[in-house]
């Protein structure tokens, strides 16, 4: 039975994920896939690093992750803001380093709702004089 240290719960768009962290040697796994397998974009496996570079964690921990909704850049930065928070309960002292790369702020960006009498948020039919 492999023990979880720390649990932390990543939000972005509509993605959701939830990060696992493991004692191991810095193996990755996404929804039962290794990372790079899961995130094809070399910019989105990036991104999910990101948090375990600047605390320099790289090979100290297994991360286990189960993201669902949106789509892959969104469940890239879902696992990001996870990871960060997972750390955090790990090694309080990383705050500072996480907080400084804005890892720890749940970005509020939201697609904007479709309007009525109109082609989508804000884009309207094309208006005609006559």
């Amino acid at each position: 039975m492999v023990k979880n240290i720390a649990i932390g719960t990543g939000r972005r768009k509509t993605a959701v994920a939830r990060v696992f962290l493991r004692d191991g040697n810095g193996k990755i796994v996404v929804n039962g896939k290794e990372l790079k397998e899961y995130f094809v974009s070399e910019e989105q496996v990036r991104v999910v690093v990101q948090p375990l570079l600047v605390t320099s964690n790289e090979n100290k921990f297994d991360v286990l992750i189960n993201v669902s909704g949106g789509g892959l850049t969104g469940q890239a930065a879902a696992c990001l803001h996870g990871l960060s928070r997972a750390l955090l309960q790990v090694d309080p002292n990383a705050r500072t380093s996480l907080k400084a790369n804005g890892f720890l702020t749940r970005d509020s960006r939201m697609v904007e709702r479709k309007k009525y009498g109109q082609r989508g948020a804000r884009r309207r039919f094309q208006f005609s004089k006559r």
